[in-house]
């Protein structure tokens, strides 16, 4: 099972990128994926997460500027991040929960996720 996180950069405020997270060795279809992240000194904390089915949640920080979305046919779930600002700044992770029936409309809990990819940077400043 891998799950490979990549996209992230330096980017102004105000700024775009979208991640990506492509993964293998899993029925990707069938698994809820969602996005962390984790700001230095801060604990990881959630971001967003779609279900088999394209449902979507987004922790507050983040609904109305980021966007996430899945391809089934690339085993590659993306996530949209626009209109960025220095409080983005944290090293993003991608993460797969096996559990397709846990999806919910709340913020997914570290602990529900059976696979966690490496991470990607992102920093924004201008």
């Amino acid at each position: 099972v891998q799950l490979q996180a990549s996209g992230g950069g330096l980017v102004q405020p105000g700024g775009s990128l979208r991640l990506s997270c492509a993964a293998s060795g899993f029925t990707f279809r069938s698994y809820i994926m969602a996005w962390f992240r984790q700001a230095p000194g801060k604990e990881r904390e959630f971001v967003s997460h779609i279900s088999w089915s394209d449902s979507t949640y987004y922790s507050d920080s983040v609904k109305g500027r980021f966007t996430i979305s899945r391809d089934n046919a690339k085993n590659t779930v993306y996530l949209q991040m626009n209109n960025l600002k220095p409080e983005d700044t944290a090293v993003y992770y991608c993460a797969a929960d096996i559990d397709a029936s846990r999806w919910a409309a709340r913020p997914g809990k570290l602990n529900e996720y059976d696979y966690w990819g490496q991470g990607t940077q992102v920093t924004v400043s201008s």
